[in-house]
């Protein structure tokens, strides 16, 4: 089966760069194609050296300036910092300023950004119900609907959204196991995972079984990805190795609530080989091209690349808007392309 081309989103990295540096790559990802802006939500990044910029205010400016057709954040944790009803009304907001583009992702997010703003870390069975409470007021806030809930780590009360778009958010739901994609296929307009061809078909299927039993569309699959390109190979590892944080599963399961903390867990665990399997890390436009066409063969409906070039992120995305999507759209319209997933 032949895919339809799906839509590219740039993902910006608050965790790597400054709010500004931030500002001028997503302007540059909208001059190069790209047909969507997103970003990291974090309050922490995974390396002392990082940054952290505040997601919902950068996404302001970006909407202002550029014109793409998506915009939200990849992904939004609710398990503790945000209150769900300010999440519900800060993305109103953002679809009443910038109609038709504003999207929510969401997930259990990390200790790393929770711990700091004084919270416990729940085990994972807990962030997914969390999670799963969080996304029934948001949706029924949305909906216009008065709420009153307890659920002990959040409460509402006769809360309502006084100021709604002519429509809501897309919502999607992020998944790397089963258990979440219960959740995402209760709540979700899609599903939102990493693209390991070896998790996606599991996860997807429980996302789709889950959306049928509850009577809802299973919606879009988003795929992420994060790319680093530069000329040179030295400088391309020397930029990307503080993304080995992120990489091994007990810094999303244990309470790792600093970056010296996160970069002590993955340093013996992930080496330079591991980036290059694990991200679309090439001094090669081709295997860019390459490794973003497999995620179009998994199924995507929406491909999410996020930005970890240290050493030359606008080069990147020049090279993304020059050479790589006009590539891979080029290979979809000329059928080179199977469908592994659907």
């Amino acid at each position: 089966m032949t895919p339809s081309t799906p839509e590219f989103v740039f993902a910006a990295s608050h965790e790597q760069f400054t709010p500004s540096q931030l500002l001028q790559q997503a302007i540059a990802a909208d001059a190069a194609g790209f047909d969507g802006i997103g970003c990291s939500d974090h309050f922490a990044p995974w390396w002392p050296e990082g940054e952290s910029g505040q997601a919902w205010a950068w996404l302001g400016a970006a909407g202002q300036a550029t014109s793409s057709r998506r915009l939200g954040t990849g992904v939004t944790a609710l398990v503790h910092r945000y209150h769900p009803a300010v999440v519900a009304q800060t993305f109103m907001t953002l679809e009443d300023l910038f109609p038709g583009r504003v999207f929510l992702g969401v997930g259990s997010g990390e200790a790393l950004n929770e711990i700091p703003c004084g919270a416990d870390w729940p085990s994972p069975a807990e962030q997914i119900e969390r999670m799963d409470q969080a996304l029934d007021v948001i949706r029924r806030l949305w909906a216009g609907e008065r709420v009153t809930a307890d659920h002990g780590w959040f409460a509402v009360r006769d809360a309502k959204l006084y100021s709604r778009a002519d429509r809501r958010p897309d919502l999607y739901v992020s998944a790397f196991g089963p258990q979440a994609a219960e959740v995402s296929g209760r709540h979700g307009d899609g599903l939102w995972t990493l693209g390991d061809p070896d998790r996606v078909p599991e996860i997807l299927a429980a996302h789709r079984e889950s959306a049928q039993r509850h009577g809802r569309d299973p919606g879009k699959l988003i795929l992420q990805g994060l790319i680093a390109y530069a000329r040179d190979e030295t400088a391309l590892l020397d930029g990307s190795r503080g993304w080995r944080g992120p990489q091994p599963p007990e810094v999303y399961r244990d309470a790792v609530g600093t970056p010296e903390e996160i970069q002590a867990v993955a340093a013996p665990q992930i080496g330079d080989d591991d980036l290059r399997e694990k991200l679309i890390l090439s001094t090669d436009p081709t295997v860019h091209v390459e490794r973003v066409l497999q995620l179009v063969e998994l199924g995507a409906d929406i491909v999410c690349l996020q930005n970890v070039a240290g050493a030359d992120p606008l080069g990147t995305i020049e090279l993304y808007g020059d050479e790589v999507l006009p590539a891979v759209r080029r290979a979809i319209a000329q059928g080179e392309v199977g469908q592994l997933s659907r």
